[in-house]
């Protein structure tokens, strides 16, 4: 794996040098056959459309429960500055899942660096599931796995931008969520799935749902692994 990691990493560190990539990350992603499977190499993140990999991601849903068990869920406003999606809207935190880091260890690492929300709120967030999907850049094809984590925060808890990656987060209720998902573009398209995922857990999309089951369905598609 070394071997093949070094060999690959010095052409995209020439093409890098020639302003192909836009953003590139230092991050390593495993090329592998399924998550869990041993990586044949491992490529930088930014590389990754361009050789149409599988890439894995944490995204987590900040939401507060009210006393009357209406229920808010925290909404960021990405920076104007990103090199990606600048100024859409997002989850309190997301990142991508690199190389040799659990996805345990990576939601509480995200959440600080991105939101300022200590280990011990952090590591009570609750695993729920992936969703996945196939899409096609300008850069080549992205087949996503996303999992998806509740977190349960205080009324009184405030998240913080910490890393200049977010521009302000608000704090809203399920039903303004839903209407600007369906309504407008303003979402980060993967963001939206995994919101409409909550949405769905959380009984705001119920069956009575004209395509209910068809959306479901679109939730994981793409051959997860």
């Amino acid at each position: 794996m070394e071997q093949r990691t070094a060999a690959v990493a010095g052409v995209l560190d020439v093409l890098r040098t020639q302003g192909m990539f836009k953003g590139w990350r230092n991050e390593l992603y495993p090329v592998t056959s399924a998550f869990d499977k041993t990586p044949m190499l491992l490529l930088e993140r930014a590389a990754a459309p361009y050789f149409g990999i599988r890439a894995y991601g944490i995204h987590i849903n900040g939401y507060v429960e009210k006393l009357d068990g209406s229920k808010l869920l925290w909404v960021a406003r990405r920076s104007k500055d990103k090199p990606t999606w600048p100024g859409m809207l997002d989850h309190i935190v997301a990142g991508g899942q690199p190389y040799g880091l659990s996805c345990a260890d990576n939601v509480v690492k995200e959440c600080w660096e991105e939101a300022g929300i200590p280990q011990e709120l952090a590591s009570a967030a609750v695993p729920v599931g992936f969703i996945s999907y196939v899409s096609m850049t300008q850069e080549g094809l992205k087949p996503d796995v996303l999992f998806c984590y509740d977190l349960k925060l205080t009324e009184d808890f405030v998240p913080k931008p910490q890393d200049g990656e977010v521009e302000e987060f608000m704090l809203w209720d399920l039903q303004r969520v839903a209407s600007t998902i369906s309504g407008s573009q303003e979402y980060k398209p993967n963001c939206a799935l995994v919101v409409i995922d909550f949405l769905i857990r959380h009984g705001l999309v119920t069956p009575e749902e004209p395509g209910y089951t068809e959306l479901v369905s679109k939730l994981r598609v793409g051959n997860p692994c």
